[in-house]
């Protein structure tokens, strides 16, 4: 092992209530509105939450401030009261938190966790491994992208979808960026310091996000933290085999159409009938009918939404 360094004591106050069984949460980005995807992993976040009987929260994940979208986060914030869900806790922008990415960050310094990096993606070219060039250089954090080091071992986790999933990020990805050279804080340091601190037990999100999971895991175990429980659950997918995303220039919601989707997405899901109702109603019954062993077991799912 290269690092031998005992997990860090979390030095941060957790904002979460550490005597709930489940809290689960929806992490949009606001890099465009909410499409058809997003309101799969909203509804299936909630109701798993609910049907636990555990709390529910939403957060905006917006570090990457140059890649945010005018007027998507008021699309969000919209669709939350359009479909009526009822988040458990005041609605938290990670924009506003950035000291508390920082001082990770400076946490992990001070264990000689992480360190500076100036290497260009130039520099890098097409190896998508990072070889470590500037591990041992000792470069002053300051105007410098900042890495964590990771081991030479395997990293799993039992996916509740997608079964085992394992991961030796030294041989699949190398030491990984923390901070970006311009300050951007990356988004697997927000996400992993944001779940302890709001008492996270549970992730349910798109399977895109599956090959970040063992990266999140790592932090997490350096940061001192719990290991939580997630389900990928599988992305919709449009005529042309993309997944529903705003890169893909997806439909935003019709948010005037609010019970129409919310019955659409059960289905996509695979969950017994709703009745059509107030989008509040609709979610209850869908709470008490919900059974995540209908979820496709893929990473996928055709013809669903145009």
């Amino acid at each position: 092992m290269l690092l031998n360094n005992p997990p860090l004591a979390p030095s941060l106050p957790k904002e979460g209530d550490s005597r709930m069984a489940y809290v689960g949460r929806f992490a949009p980005s606001p890099t465009g509105p909410l499409h058809f995807g997003s309101l799969i992993t909203a509804v299936a976040s909630y109701c798993d939450a609910r049907a636990h009987h555990g709390q529910w929260l939403v957060r905006i994940e917006d570090t990457d401030i140059p890649r945010i979208s005018p007027g998507s986060e008021d699309h969000i914030l919209r669709s939350i009261d359009a479909f009526q869900f009822d988040p458990d806790a005041d609605i938290i922008f990670q924009k506003n938190r950035l000291n508390l990415y920082e001082s990770a960050i400076e946490q992990l310094h001070q264990h000689g966790l992480v360190y500076a990096c100036q290497c260009t993606r130039k520099m890098l070219g097409s190896n998508h491994i990072y070889q470590g060039t500037c591990r041992n250089l000792n470069l002053a954090l300051k105007d410098q992208a900042i890495r964590v080091k990771v081991s030479d071992q395997e990293i799993c986790f039992t996916d509740r979808l997608q079964g085992r999933h394992c991961s030796n990020l030294q041989h699949d990805l190398g030491d990984f960026v923390l901070k970006r050279r311009d300050g951007i804080i990356n988004y697997q340091l927000a996400v992993v310091v944001d779940d302890y601190l709001q008492g996270m037990t549970h992730v349910v999100r798109g399977a895109d996000l599956l090959d970040n999971t063992e990266r999140q895991i790592w932090l997490g175990k350096l940061l001192g933290y719990p290991q939580l429980q997630y389900m990928h659950l599988p992305l919709a997918m449009n005529d042309q085999g993309q997944k529903l995303s705003k890169q893909n220039m997806a439909q935003a919601l019709d948010l005037t159409q609010a019970q129409q989707l919310l019955q659409q997405a059960l289905r996509a899901l695979r969950q017994p009938e709703v009745e059509l109702n107030s989008p509040a109603q609709m979610l209850q019954q869908a709470v008490a009918q919900w059974n995540t062993g209908l979820i496709p077991h893929s990473t996928e799912l055709h013809g669903i939404y145009l």
